[in-house]
């Protein structure tokens, strides 16, 4: 034995040498592809995040550009052929040219019925104009969250954003096109409860009494908190989603028809969670109450300085009402009055948290 380790000692240290040599080698190296898959994951990572973010951005400047004035649009049509009050003007125009062509009675009936119309009209514009623009900027962030969730699931097995599994685009464009079930299916149920809520709100109301801005927000408002002690979820989205189809549905012969509806459900499930939640009650009271004062504020404006603050007479009031009630869902009111509603700051602090947070069932 130590005569074989005499004779071979110096091949058995030149063999231990490369042996420790290589494993140093070895180790050094895999430190090295370890260090290069970690840096190529972290590249990936960042690559699919920064896809994520580009295209969430184009979600919500073709929510901000194309799907909000869309949306307002035809809102504003819609509303002006179901709330059309030329016909009711007309008949007192000519009741006053010609004095015998009705009775007291019947001008007095007819100007009851405008005075409903008109604060019935106002209403369902300022509540409309403020429950779109926020229910857009839910459907645009639970959008944006779960594209960032369903990619970030993916990462380590994909490279680039369009082999993630993502939402389907037909999802996403018929997720968004339910902003316009409010104009197209809600507005006759909205419009209903609006006129009676407006109907118990003034009545006992004589055409002679005095409105000044005060009166006139708060009779505003009062309106709107009768509307809204229904269910008024309802007039946004439909109660079954799976059976609303804005876009057509995928070929029956596609293997992913059962995939596309769960996931539009679960979008449209989501957003009717967020819309009942007390969080939300609380930035649509802060949104409409802005904007409310807004419109009193363009009102006071129309009327002359400190007349409305002063007070004039309901029926002096009525064809003002009636003006703005045309003029707020269009430029420059609309504009003014939906970059107002964005920026109030617990209104962006809520979104940023729907943004952040995934939903609790």
């Amino acid at each position: 034995m130590w005569e074989f380790w005499r004779r071979h000692k110096r091949k058995l240290y030149t063999t231990l040498g490369v042996l420790g040599g290589g494993y140093v080698v070895y180790k050094v190296y895999d430190a090295w592809r370890c260090s290069v898959n970690d840096l190529e994951k972290q590249h990936a990572e960042e690559l699919i995040k920064s896809q994520i973010q580009s295209h969430f951005v184009s979600v919500q400047r073709i929510a901000d550009t194309t799907t909000l004035p869309h949306v307002m649009h035809l809102l504003d049509t819609r509303l002006s052929e179901s709330l059309d009050l030329t016909h009711l003007m007309q008949k007192l125009l000519q009741a006053k040219d010609q004095p015998n062509t009705l009775s007291s009675a019947e001008k007095l009936e007819l100007w009851n019925r405008l005075n409903v119309l008109c604060f019935t009209r106002l209403a369902s514009s300022v509540w409309s104009m403020t429950m779109l623009n926020l229910f857009i900027r839910t459907q645009v962030n639970i959008l944006g969250r779960h594209l960032y969730v369903d990619t970030a699931r993916g990462i380590g097995s994909h490279s680039h954003l369009d082999d993630a599994e993502l939402i389907d685009k037909t999802d996403e464009q018929q997720f968004l096109a339910c902003a316009d079930y409010l104009s197209n299916y809600g507005l006759p149920f909205l419009i209903s409860d609006m006129e009676a809520a407006t109907m118990e709100i003034l009545k006992g109301k004589d055409l002679k009494v005095l409105f000044n801005d005060t009166v006139l927000s708060d009779t505003l408002v009062r309106i709107i908190h009768t509307l809204m002690i229904k269910d008024w979820v309802g007039y946004l989205i439909p109660e079954d989603a799976g059976r609303f189809k804005l876009i057509g549905p995928p070929s029956s012969n596609s293997p992913d028809l059962h995939l596309h509806a769960g996931k539009f459900e679960l979008l449209m499930g989501e957003t009717r969670a967020v819309l009942s939640s007390s969080e939300f009650a609380n930035i649509v009271e802060l949104s409409l109450r802005s904007l409310v004062k807004l419109v009193i504020e363009d009102l006071s404006s129309q009327c002359g300085e400190n007349i409305l603050k002063s007070g004039i007479p309901l029926a002096r009031l009525i064809p003002r009402l009636a003006q703005m009630g045309q003029l707020l869902l269009s430029d420059p009111y609309k504009t003014r009055y939906i970059q107002v509603l964005k920026s109030i700051p617990e209104v962006e602090l809520f979104f940023t948290v729907l943004y952040s947070t995934m939903p609790t069932s």
